[in-house]
């Protein structure tokens, strides 16, 4: 190993060297020198990295609650995400040089702006007529050019990496019985290995007691750790030392326009913030220079990390990230992680699902497990570890006090992620919170509350300005500023339901949780105003004299118009019809259990009563995703299924009360994957939903495997591709809803609880506990041979229910705090 590693070097001196020649007729002395330097770490570390050779194989961990390799992370793919719901990083696990990509959730580029066309609201009218009359593309045309605007200035704003946390060690030809892991029931990752006959070992954590990141790095030999520390970001960044062993990273966000183009307006700047690092070294010193730390000689080191912005903040950012390091390096690192510990599984420890998989395959590493998942194997204890991946990830990004996971949860790296990383509520964002009440994660719910309610202020306007409506409505997009604009091309952007489709969970937490303070004051108010909006924007289809939403698009698909052409834009498609009239139902069961409104309630029953039908069914069996036949979608196989939002997450179509429409959804669902959907993760994800409501646990597994087989990476992320953790959520709650639903009967305040509704047979025996069902019921439950044997129920606050298993269905009449065996099913 050494001569090619001598070789190795000499080659690079050699490259250096020409280089050197070349670059002295044209650069300054002192330009070239650092260039030189710059060249020689850069090639000397790379080569350094190649000659690095592992030996052994490390023993598995002792959880099976873990996600584990024997290689360090290849790219940010492969990394392990940790969390507080407000402070991430990405850890890689590298021996020479460890990189921790950080995230803070307000790392915003942008500012709140109204961005609007003029004459927007008689462009719409014509628009509307238009496409009564038939003309499509002419339709289409004039929204996109005269209503819609392209981007607001600057460009979209995006979701911004806080930078990296970078440890250079000294370098090891050889390493043994290396460690790379995640322990989910902890939330903390570890590497371990053996280099020069030491062993070492580090441990990290996102601390949501201490806002904190702490990273805590060791070895087993007095004295023999040595390493340099940095706190970098390639841009809008200033790094300084705070004493010998601190340093403080400031700076302002900034977006990607404004970087290229500086005169840009105000309104393209974004949130300024501040990060302090602090080593604490057990033995050893700790000395500052170059805006690095340098450890030398030490036992040990504890190093955290702390971060704000400006946004929604009391104190300046400098002050609150003072702060919390001051508070964090008070405690001890026992304590820190003991505290974080108890956090985390005080969420984490409420749901335990067992699949009764081979524990064997623990001891072989999550990357292999999956290859074989890709290469056609079934892993039950893989999918259990994905369902508790899903909720780990839950409690990592989204907490209160936080903002709301975006389209990658906390996680992102550089300065324009895929799709800004923003929240998208056509589907994507929605998604993400599809897990949090089945599986007794209520308190995440929080930020997806304060996100919606935020959106109000910017919506208003929107309403107003471009539709001549009162009360509010968002675009498909969104970001941390709340900004409600309609933009983009009409395929994607001419779509207003998604606030009216966000606020069904505002609904929902009601059903789930009984909070009738929540009710009155928060939901009822903002479904109101949704309503408002709609009662003012439907128009009566001269052909059938219902009332239909529109121009508007079946996110994110498109037709084949009569002549030909493709267009996106028609009236009245039917995810739109589903969304309003789940919307108007909702707001008019809040205003009777609420008493107030009496007169808007009588409006909104009038109002529902002459939509165009929500769910219709075509010549040929499946639902229609548009209002009338013969509109050819061009896509078959398009990712979104929009016309089944009645099947999945609404109630409109269920095997219990619609048969008919079930077959049709069935149907509808087998024609899109003939035609190859589901090929995107989060798409994916919703099939699995769709077959746990048509009650078919075999077509669920086997969407499982796919989502495992081809759109799930080596650390468990989810992607698109690329990367996207809807996927992720969307599955989770998949399995939540094989396992238990509670949406018949909900809103009529004595849901039907249906256990294991779609079991599928690969999963044969197992248990769940802790999961949750409108009305407030919290259930466990145990099945053999694929047949229930136990089942608990919990009641919350005394409601009554149905339970259902199988054909059999009995009433309960429950007290609050009280259990209840359901044995009477099992007779």
């Amino acid at each position: 190993m050494k001569p090619q590693r001598d070789n190795v070097f000499k080659t690079i001196q050699l490259y250096l060297q020409i280089i050197g020649l070349a670059a002295v007729l044209i650069f300054p002395t002192s330009v070239l020198a650092q260039a030189a330097k710059q060249n020689a770490s850069n090639l000397k570390r790379k080569a350094q990295s190649k000659s690095v050779r592992f030996v052994g194989k490390a023993a598995a961990s002792e959880s099976p609650d873990t996600l584990w390799y024997r290689r360090p992370a290849n790219n940010w793919n492969e990394a392990l995400p940790l969390g507080n719901g407000r402070l991430g990083g990405m850890m890689f696990g590298k021996v020479a040089q460890e990189r921790i990509q950080l995230n803070e959730d307000s790392m915003w580029s942008g500012r709140a702006a109204d961005y609007y066309k003029p004459n927007a609201p008689a462009v719409l009218k014509q628009a509307q007529d238009m496409i009564f009359a038939g003309e499509y593309e002419a339709a289409e045309k004039l929204i996109q050019n005269k209503f819609l605007p392209a981007r607001p200035p600057g460009g979209t704003h995006a979701y911004q990496t806080l930078g990296d946390l970078t440890l250079t060690f000294p370098a090891a030809d050889e390493v043994s019985n290396y460690r790379r892991e995640l322990d989910l029931t902890r939330a903390m990752a570890r590497v371990q290995y053996q280099a020069n006959g030491i062993k070492y070992q580090r441990e990290i954590f996102s601390s949501p007691v201490d806002q904190a990141i702490v990273v805590r790095i060791a070895c087993d030999q007095p004295g023999k750790l040595n390493f340099k520390a940095a706190l970098k970001r390639q841009q809008q960044s200033e790094v300084k030392a705070l004493g010998q062993d601190g340093l403080v990273m400031t700076g302002q966000v900034q977006s990607a326009a404004k970087q290229k183009t500086p005169k840009l307006p105000t309104g393209s700047d974004g949130v300024h913030y501040a990060a302090h690092m602090r080593i604490i070294p057990t033995g050893g010193s700790v000395a500052s220079a170059e805006g690095a730390l340098t450890v030398k000689d030490a036992d040990s080191v504890v190093i955290l990390i702390t971060a704000a912005t400006d946004f929604a903040a009391a104190d300046d950012p400098l002050t609150l990230s003072q702060k919390q390091m001051t508070a964090a390096a008070s405690k001890s690192y026992a304590d820190l992680q003991k505290d974080h510990v108890a956090e985390h599984r005080r969420l984490y420890d409420r749901v335990k699902l067992n699949l009764n998989g081979d524990a064997d395959k623990q001891q072989i590493p999550t990357n292999q497990r999956l290859a074989a998942v890709k290469k056609g194997a079934t892993d039950l204890s893989l999918i259990q570890l994905y369902f508790n991946f899903g909720r780990y990830l839950m409690i990592s990004s989204s907490r209160p006090g936080g903002r709301a996971a975006n389209l990658q949860g906390l996680w992102a790296q550089g300065y324009r992620p895929p799709w800004n990383a923003d929240y998208h509520i056509n589907i994507n964002f929605q998604m993400n919170y599809w897990v949090v009440q089945p599986t007794n994660l209520a308190e995440c719910h929080q930020p997806y509350f304060e996100f919606i309610e935020s959106l109000v202020p910017s919506g208003r306007k929107t309403a107003r300005m471009m539709f001549d409506c009162d009360g509010f409505v968002a675009g498909h997009t969104s970001d941390l500023w709340g900004n409600a604009w309609i933009i983009g091309r009409a395929r994607y952007g001419m779509w207003v339901t998604g606030a009216a489709w966000s606020l069904r969970q505002f609904w929902e937490n009601w059903l789930f949780n009984g909070d009738r303070k929540f009710l009155e004051q928060r939901a009822y108010p903002i479904m109101k105003e949704s309503c408002e909006f709609f009662l003012d924007f439907l128009v009566e289809d001269p052909k059938t004299g219902k009332l239909v939403s529109g121009p508007t698009t079946s996110p994110e698909n498109s037709i084949i118009a009569p002549g030909g052409s493709k267009v996106a834009l028609t009236m009245g498609p039917a995810m739109d019809q589903q969304i309003i009239y789940e919307l108007f139902t909702h707001t008019i069961l809040a205003s009777e259990i609420l008493d107030k409104d009496q007169d808007f309630r009588e409006k909104l029953k009038a109002t529902r009563a002459r939509l165009a039908d929500p769910v219709k069914v075509g010549a040929d069996g499946r639902v229609l995703e548009w209002a009338a036949e013969g509109l050819e979608e061009f896509k078959p196989g398009h990712r979104h299924i929009s016309h089944l939002f009645a099947l999945h997450p609404s109630w409109q179509i269920s095997p219990g009360t619609h048969p008919k429409l079930t077959a049709a959804a069935r149907k509808t669902i087998e024609h899109r994957l003939a035609n190859g959907g589901g090929h995107t993760g989060w798409s994916r994800a919703w099939i699995i939903n769709f077959f746990a409501r048509l009650l078919d646990g075999d077509k669920c597994h086997e969407n499982i495997q796919a989502l495992l087989a081809k759109s799930t990476l080596t650390n468990l992320l989810d992607v698109h591709p690329p990367f996207q953790i809807d996927g992720n959520f969307g599955a989770t709650a998949g399995i939540a809803e094989m396992l238990l639903q509670s949406h018949e009967q909900a809103n009529e305040g004595n849901p039907t609880v249906v256990l294991l509704p779609a079991l599928p047979s690969a999963w044969a025996s197992g248990s769940v506990s802790g999961l949750v069902a409108r009305g407030g019921f919290e259930l466990d439950i145990t099945w053999k041979d694929g047949t229930l044997i136990a089942a608990t129920l919990r009641s919350k606050f005394g409601n009554p229910c149905s339970v259902r298993y199988g054909q059999k269905t009995i009433p309960l009449t429950t007290e609050a705090g009280q259990s209840y065996d359901l044995k009477a099913l099992l007779e």
